[in-house]
């Protein structure tokens, strides 16, 4: 019993404090919730530029034609900003993303409307054109170990000159794909629901993205993606086979590059080799970067880049509305550019 007792005042000279964690700043917890949530920000600047001018432009601002206008004009942006967003996770760039689709375009074109073949196997063809473009991209990433900027810069010269010499930059015109090869047109068309027009070209964006972004976040698929993004050595230690997925990535992007060939032609009506010239690939890039994607690699949500796409469609649709200057549409979006990276850069230190 006396041995109990000299233990217990043993035990009542012990030091009793308790182990605790500093409690996080406020700050730190956004940090954290930013984060977590890589689309929170694009979000919010959304929303923000649609109460701005919103309330600089007025009630007809916030109309759901106006809205809807903005969605139309961002489809074939917001597909390819999906296309280059699935690159930039790996931590590449597809800097041929827009000639790609120009050059689809034109083969769906030609087949259907010079040679006369059924519309439905020609625009199959395009699809394998940006398909194999993508592959070739995808190659001498993977295979050949090559920077990605320097070959998507390469193949962006070889595919934009191959366009104009099958082309023999030759337009075709809207009336003739009208009268002999109408589906290609297919995502031209639209429908009302009261007051907002959409067109099926919108409806594909919209299912495209939902369905890359369950890919991307319930798939094997999905998370292989980013861990070769995040640390390519760490995942092929992991047993994933990096250069597959890079091939596999680079295809799937040449792949959807097709399909905004298809839906530009529905939203263009004519097909012109020198739309080539346009800058595309930046207004992809654009979107990405703006809805929050890291240029390093392994950190952001596809969501992101669609609203990324509708930041630039609302600031454009606003600065026209109230008659600005369009080289304010060109400076906001470098100022938006700088802002998405030095975000990125801050969340970026939580993980560091």
């Amino acid at each position: 019993m006396a041995g109990i007792q000299e233990f217990e005042k043993a035990l009542d000279q012990s030091d009793r404090s308790v182990a605790h964690f500093e409690e996080q700043s406020a700050l730190r917890r956004v940090q954290h919730f930013l984060h977590s949530t890589p689309a929170a920000v694009p979000f919010i600047v959304l929303i923000s530029a649609i109460i701005i001018f919103g309330l600089a432009i007025g009630g007809k601002f916030f109309s759901s034609y106006t809205l809807t206008l903005i969605l139309q004009q961002i489809a074939i942006v917001g597909i390819l900003g999906a296309a280059q967003t699935l690159v930039i996770l790996t931590a590449g760039i597809d800097l041929s993303i827009g000639v790609i689709m120009v050059i689809s375009a034109v083969v769906m074109g030609n087949c259907a409307v010079t040679y006369g073949i059924p519309a439905p196997i020609s625009v199959a063809i395009g699809l394998a054109v940006g398909g194999f473009c993508g592959l070739l991209n995808g190659f001498l990433v993977a295979k050949m170990k090559l920077p990605p900027f320097i070959v998507t810069l390469g193949t962006w010269y070889v595919v934009m000159s191959s366009n104009f010499i099958y082309s023999a930059n030759e337009t075709i015109r809207d009336a003739d794909v009208d009268a002999v090869a109408p589906f290609l047109h297919f995502f031209g068309a639209s429908f009302k629901i009261g007051s907002a027009v959409f067109t099926l070209g919108v409806i594909m964006m919209v299912l495209l993205v939902l369905g890359l972004w369950y890919a991307l976040n319930h798939t094997a698929w999905g998370r292989h993606l980013y861990a070769v993004g995040d640390d390519p050595e760490a995942a092929q230690l992991s047993g994933i086979r990096v250069d597959r997925v890079l091939l596999g990535t680079y295809a799937i992007a040449g792949l959807i590059a097709g399909l905004a060939a298809w839906v530009s032609i529905g939203r263009n009506g004519s097909i012109s080799p020198s739309a080539a010239v346009t800058d595309y690939n930046l207004q992809a890039i654009t979107a990405a970067v703006i809805g929050g994607i890291s240029l390093f690699g392994g950190r952001g949500s596809i969501l992101g880049t669609l609203i990324g796409a509708m930041i630039v469609g609302v600031v454009s649709m606003g600065l026209n509305m109230l008659g600005a200057d369009p080289q304010w549409k060109v400076f906001l979006t470098g100022v938006l550019i700088i802002s998405a990276v030095a975000v990125d850069q801050w969340i970026r230190k939580v993980a560091g």
